[in-house]
């Protein structure tokens, strides 16, 4: 049995998109100045910078990268599973549906990593990011946001539960 796997960055991402509503993003002391910096308008009034709208596009486009990894990782389970019973011959109708939601899988991971790579294009911009160079930008900024973004709790404890 596969165990579900939540999003790391789902709370965080929650607050910055409520933070346009006039709520105020919860000042932890995992959120570094710096992020603060980036994301608040520096007038004092709290209001979002285009950078923190840029942040959460670019997190909601990274959730839609982890979730088509992770069904591209459950349909090809379930393909080698059975596919390894597999007669000879003309495939089942279940393993060329299973061939299909793979294909679909395959296709929903294109289409999110473009999405992220256009998201980390506008945040790099909007926030001043200094890419290094002969780095790509996808490993970068997802070297960046494990770096700088907060990590819910309960996906922190699970780690660390598991690394022991």
């Amino acid at each position: 049995m596969a165990t579900i796997k939540a999003f790391p960055h789902a709370d965080f991402l929650s607050q910055l998109e409520h933070l346009g509503e006039g709520e105020p993003l919860l000042a932890t002391p995992s959120l570094p100045p710096a992020l603060s910096g980036m994301l608040l308008a520096a007038d004092g009034t709290g209001s979002p910078t285009k950078a923190a709208g840029c942040l959460i596009q670019l997190l909601k486009a990274q959730k839609a990268v982890w979730q088509a990894s992770l069904d591209s990782e459950l349909v090809a389970a379930e393909l080698r599973r059975y596919q390894k019973f597999a007669k000879p011959g003309q495939p089942s109708p279940h393993i060329v549906q299973l061939r299909q939601r793979q294909a679909a899988a395959r296709q929903a991971s294109s289409v999110s990593r473009q999405a992220f790579i256009k998201a980390a294009m506008a945040f790099v911009r909007e926030a001043g990011v200094e890419v290094p160079p002969r780095v790509a930008l996808e490993a970068f900024i997802a070297s960046w946001i494990e770096a700088n973004i907060p990590v819910d709790p309960v996906v922190a404890a699970s780690v660390i539960q598991t690394d022991h």
